[in-house]
């Protein structure tokens, strides 16, 4: 039987604790190869390259050209590391919009390698010249296509992709690194929120959803972005800035531990027209960490947390203090929900799960 060679192209793979997946792919047989960059430019500043789980598959660093620019970044020497590499298969994680995309796959047919793509994309939306040209070459040459949603892949649908799909998030969550810890209903009640610090997360809705909270309580605010200075502001004038932490972002690595300071983690995102919440991975880390789940109704938020947590209806303030109000109050309810949680993540969200799923589509993709 052929070992299949599998060469990746992925910048989020720069974040450690998703290189969980790759470890897990390469143990069930693929010969693979990781090109990532040296770091990843967002809004919340430089995130570097973390080297978590780099075990039994070759992680190739090269140079990103236009870092930061989601449509317009390139690799340096992508070309040839392709030809030394000779894949059965290239899996382009990445929108079909994007240069990184049109390179990777105009070398994957110079080697004749079969190319998946992959995407969260859940708005319908139209690019101008040339990145429209190239989405549509990119919908009719690519032979596969992972959706992280499926309303990612009613988009595609709609504009004009026909080939083979399959829903699979682009990463799970490792059971080992991110587990529960007893419950402790003596503490003070503690919400949190990790994420970009952005309009759209729907941080100010928390603020002013807590604001208005009696009793005794924190909230804990993991991340960094340009709303920063603006939330501090708030919390002043709310007259709760004793009440709010907020937390420089962390590498990977280091956010396992900070759930075990949480009983509720709190995703408020709110639904722009260009953009909708595309998962929420936060939500599946919680879970997994023994934490209850509030979220909005936006974008994939409702089928991330099922019947397993909260959900409130965006920007409704005080159906989100309603939310934490009855969860803080309810100690059997709460612990209802954590188990919920938990089964939810088992069943769905594993690093070990979506590394299966996603080696089957290799090899259907590949079969002889």
């Amino acid at each position: 039987m052929t070992t299949l060679r599998v060469l990746m192209v992925s910048k989020a793979c720069v974040v450690g604790i998703y290189q969980r997946k790759l470890e897990l792919i390469a143990q069930k047989g693929m010969d693979l190869c990781v090109v990532v960059p040296p770091s990843w430019r967002d809004e919340r500043g430089e995130i570097p390259l973390e080297r978590a789980y780099t075990n039994g598959y070759d992680l190739t660093v090269l140079p990103l050209r236009f870092n930061g620019n989601f449509h317009l970044h390139y690799y340096v020497g992508l070309g040839k590391k392709i030809r030394q590499f000779q894949p059965h298969i290239i899996h382009i994680d990445e929108e079909p919009y994007n240069l990184a995309t049109w390179q990777s796959l105009y070398h994957a047919k110079r080697v004749s390698a079969k190319t998946l793509f992959f995407s969260w994309q859940n708005i319908k939306r139209d690019y101008p010249i040339p990145f429209s040209w190239g989405e549509r070459w990119v919908l009719q040459n690519v032979d596969y296509a992972l959706m992280g949603t499926d309303s990612a892949g009613e988009v595609w649908r709609s504009k004009g992709y026909r080939g083979e799909m399959q829903t699979i998030p682009q990463f799970g969550t490792d059971p080992d690194v991110f587990f529960p810890l007893p419950i402790i209903p003596k503490r003070t009640f503690t919400i949190g929120f990790i994420g970009r610090l952005v309009e759209e997360k729907g941080v100010m809705v928390l603020l002013d959803a807590v604001g208005g909270l009696d009793g005794d309580w924190r909230l804990n605010i993991l991340g960094s972005g340009p709303l920063l200075d603006a939330l501090k502001s708030h919390v002043k004038l709310l007259g709760i800035a004793d009440r709010v932490q907020f937390d420089a972002h962390l590498p990977s690595v280091q956010i396992p531990p900070y759930y075990h300071e949480l009983d509720l983690l709190v995703l408020p995102s709110l639904t722009y027209p260009n953009w909708k919440e595309q998962f929420g991975r936060v939500l599946v880390e919680a879970m997994a960490s023994g934490v209850a789940v509030v979220g909005s109704d936006s974008g994939a938020i409702p089928s991330v947390i099922g019947d397993a947590g909260v959900i409130v209806p965006e920007g409704d303030i005080p159906a989100l203090r309603d939310a934490i109000a009855r969860i803080r109050a309810d100690n059997a309810y709460r612990y209802a929900l954590v188990q919920k949680g938990l089964a939810r993540f088992r069943t769905y969200f594993t690093h070990e799960g979506i590394a299966s799923a996603t080696v089957a589509v290799y090899q259907r993709l590949y079969a002889p």
